[in-house]
């Protein structure tokens, strides 16, 4: 090993010594920030980042001369100080400068038991963490004796073939040097930046003198914090080891369990309540000073005690949002900053019900988590099924080898979905997570046997149709029985930090809503309105698919509109629900979108039912079949191409949204419906539906005697429209880009296959990250800049928003807040994450030219 008696690369950690974050870790600046608040910290020293790094090359600094620091014959302890206390390290060894004639010597002042204990340990320590001997070779002792620590040290020095160090500052180097390699090994580098590290994380180091806790008074280590982890709220709780008295004994508090080996013993509240009021308030003391919960690390040696560290309590999201909002409510720390300290993505946590993560897991298949939440209930394998059982009052799961319009039904009876196929983007997920259903998809290592109702896992357990199963779509896992799950959390914390938000979110946020049950989710999470209502989910409905279907087999546009108008009562009651639900709030209503074959049975036994149902002969009804199906359905006859070929259901629809605008209106809740086009790729197209939608309007005010206003606009899937957008504004109130179908058609990729594929191609670096999981800003991104400015030029006053799945992810809000999009629309379930994301970016990326909205 190298030496350079000029590499101090050492600190004493004073109030003024020059000790950073950024150059010695959180830990050491922490403990500077405990001295300065004149708590009892013992003699510390930190090495910085860069002196770590040159121990792990081969440099040494001066551990003699560290050593001296504490005094003749120090004991001292050796910790990790990283950037960010998630990003792990290398553990803690205690107890160095341990030999044997500090043995001897502990033995005649602390007692021989206190003497093993202390030497075992530290021998235990040395030999598996920097002679990296196999651990099992030394086995715990209760009571140690003298005869154990000489065993320990024969089998050191058997295994080594070298006696076990006896000179303190060699015990040292080597601590240092073998805590310094580990964290540049590769496998800690890779652990570290699967937490977020960057690469070139570094780590610092600490050196503390020892304060035992151990002797013939009261005596003992322990921590405690005055949070509870889990809720946030008020609670004395921790751990002590009374060494004085041999037995463990938690502080107790509300839910607090006994650890004792003396069921006699009392706690340390109990014996030194004087000491549990002394740590409540260096508590309160940290609490103010540093601005956050603390868990203070602590020893009493006869009766004097010494704060050893203080750490961020660790907390769940729930604790984290009830412990920012009480910090600003005390007036610890500004609004502003609770609203920053809350990860947006982690409020998934709080809206579903989750599945406990203590509770005992049993998995049958791993897929890709695609809507967060958990649920529990019997696995059904076709929406019938699903809505048998939801007919019965019993929780079920819906198990697709891949979901179809047809299952919105089904999957509105389910309590969750799994599917043997998918992605994050497929049908499955994006209907999912709007429904705010637990949901994984692409659990390829399962086989599902449509016929025989069983799905038959890769560890060949096969289950049956009935079985009782939990679905994790947080962590996308399914699970053999029923798991123990946590409820929802949308308490009063909740509700201050999302009004925080809002007061400082400079971009709209609506939701996706296709339902009455959906709106009122966007409602109850104060959405600013519908950006996006797919109508065609309305029609998936038992009673009202009938009528579709019979509409399709029709031969005139007589016939389809007869058939259409007893859809028309059923439309305008759904629209005239949303807008009731919404009230004041703008609802965009995307007219009807996909190709008429998803409306039509796939199978023979289907088409049979079908042909009964419609008095039709099986013949014409498999030839109507035929004659609609497409080669790239996705690509072929739907969205505006319908509207404009099949004009009957476009007139039916904007009909049913002008009459319920009415209704509302003569109720006392006036409404500006907005009317969205889909699939648009040229000028003409909206000219011609709009054209024919005024003509509606004309009508229904002619025939009601009552005005209304209205607006309406394109949804931006196509690049072309993207290109035209100039053009196409011209005839448009809003554009709003569905970034779904325009990433399927800037990368000529199939979301619902991609699944097949995308975890290679991401893993080798084809694609960052998987585009229909995460905007693409260089491809698709670059269409909507094209598209917005182009748009703006073509009318000023255009409204842009985004609706696609990619409208609740904060990286999406951050390119739209730059771009100048007026909102962004998402899951309803997705609607906090965003206000939050938003509120987050106006604070710390502030835009010129934009200013809060008003809620």
């Amino acid at each position: 090993m190298q030496q350079n008696a000029d590499f101090k690369g050492y600190t004493r950690i004073r109030r003024v010594a020059p000790i950073a974050v950024e150059t010695h870790g959180g830990r050491a600046k922490c403990l500077q920030r405990l001295i300065r608040l004149d708590l009892p910290v013992p003699e510390t020293v930190a090495l910085s980042f860069d002196a770590v790094h040159r121990i792990a090359s081969g440099q040494v600094p001066d551990t003699k001369g560290i050593l001296k620091i504490f005094g003749d014959a120090p004991l001292v302890s050796v910790r990790p100080s990283s950037g960010d206390p998630d990003w792990g390290g290398p553990g803690a060894i205690l107890n160095i400068g341990m030999n044997d004639d500090r043995h001897a010597e502990l033995c005649q002042s602390h007692g021989a038991r206190a003497a093993n204990a202390l030497y075992l340990r530290f021998i235990h320590a040395y030999a598996t963490h920097v002679a990296r001997l196999d651990a099992d070779m030394f086995e715990p002792r209760e009571e140690p004796s003298e005869a154990d620590v000489r065993r320990a040290l024969e089998i050191y020095q058997d295994e080594t073939e070298e006696d076990f160090p006896q000179d303190a500052g060699v015990q040292l180097r080597e601590v240092l040097r073998s805590m310094a390699r580990a964290w540049e090994g590769t496998t800690a580098r890779l652990l570290r930046e699967a937490r977020g590290a960057p690469p070139d994380a570094g780590l610092g180091l600490i050196v503390q003198k020892m304060a035992l806790g151990v002797g013939p008074d009261e005596s003992g280590a322990g921590v405690i914090q005055f949070v509870n982890s889990a809720t946030g709220l008020s609670q004395v709780t921790g751990r002590y080891l009374s060494q004085s008295q041999g037995r463990d004994a938690l502080v107790p508090g509300q839910g607090a369990i006994y650890l004792t080996k003396d069921p006699r013993g009392a706690s340390l509240e109990e014996k030194c309540p004087e000491t549990i009021e002394t740590l409540k308030g260096m508590s309160t003391i940290c609490r103010t000073r540093l601005r956050e919960e603390m868990q203070i690390e602590f020893t009493i040696e006869a009766g004097e005690l010494r704060v050893l560290d203080a750490v961020r309590v660790q907390r769940s999201t729930r604790a984290a949002v009830r412990i920012a909002v009480d910090l600003a409510n005390d007036g610890v720390i500004p609004r502003e900053e609770a609203v920053l300290r809350i990860p947006p993505r982690s409020l998934t946590e709080l809206l579903h019900p989750q599945v406990d993560p203590k509770a005992k897991r049993d998995r049958f298949t791993r897929g890709i988590g695609a809507s967060p939440g958990g649920a529990v209930g019997r696995i059904v394998f076709s929406s019938t099924a699903a809505h048998a059982s939801a007919a019965q009052g019993e929780a079920c799961i819906l198990v697709r080898r891949e979901t179809s319009p047809e299952d919105i039904r089904g999957m509105h009876s389910a309590s969750g979905v799994l599917t043997e196929r998918g992605g994050m983007t497929s049908h499955a997920a994006v209907i999912a997570r709007g429904m705010g259903l637990p949901c994984v998809v692409g659990a390829s290592d399962m086989r599902i046997n449509q016929r025989d109702r069983t799905l038959k896992a890769a560890d060949g357990r096969v289950l049956q149709e009935g079985d009782l199963i939990t679905l994790d779509g947080s962590h996308g896992e399914a699970l053999l029985g029923a798991v123990e799950m946590l409820e929802p959390a949308t308490d009063d914390a909740f509700q201050s930090l999302m009004a925080w938000a809002d007061e400082f979110r400079d971009i709209d946020v609506r939701a996706n809503a296709d339902t009455p049950d959906d709106a009122r989710v966007a409602r109850q999470f104060e959405a600013q309105g519908i950006g996006l209502c797919r109508t065609e989910h309305m029609f998936f409905e038992e009673d009202r698919l009938t009528v579709m279907r019979e509409m399709i087999f029709t031969d005139s546009a007589d016939d389809r509109r007869a058939a259409l108008a007893r859809l028309l009562p059923m439309q305008k009651m759904d629209f005239r629900e949303l807008f009731k639900i919404m009230r004041d709030k703008p609802v965009c209503i995307r007219l009807f979108d996909p190709p008429l074959h998803e409306f039509l049975p796939s199978s023979r036994e289907g088409m049979r039912e079908l042909a009964e149902a419609l008095g039709l002969p099986l013949s014409k009804v498999t030839g109507r079949i035929e004659e609609l199906r497409e080669f790239n359905p996705m690509l072929g006859m739907r969205g505006v191409r319908l509207g404009i070929t099949v004009p009957e259901i476009y007139e039916m629809q904007a009909r049913a949204i002008f009459l319920a605008t009415v209704e509302c209106r003569d109720s006392g809740n006036p409404v500006v419906a907005e009317i969205m086009i889909p699939l648009v790729s040229a000028k003409r197209e909206v000219e011609l539906v709009k054209n024919m939608i005024d003509g509606v309007a004309a009508a229904v005010r002619n025939e009601t005697g009552i005005d209304f206003d209205y607006k309406i606009g394109v949804m931006v899937e196509t690049p072309r429209a993207a290109l035209r957008a100039d053009e196409i504004a011209q005839y448009s109130s809003f554009l709003s880009f569905g970034t779904n179908d325009l990433t399927q058609m800037t990368y000529g990729l199939s979301r619902d296959d991609a699944g097949r594929f995308m975890g290679e191609y991401v893993a080798q670096g084809v694609f960052g990250e998987d585009p229909f999981h995460m905007l693409d800003i260089e491809g698709v991104g670059e269409l909507l800049q094209i598209g917005s400015e182009r748009g703006r030029k073509g009318r000023p006053e255009i409204v842009l928003s985004v609706c696609g799945e990619h409208g609740g992810n904060p990286e999406s809000i951050a390119f739209c807040r730059r771009a100048g999009f007026d909102y962004v629309s998402c899951s309803p379930y997705r609607v906090p994450v965003a206000r939050l994301a938003a509120a987050q970016q106006s604070l710390t990326e502030p835009v010129e030219g934009r200013s809060p909205v008003e809620s």
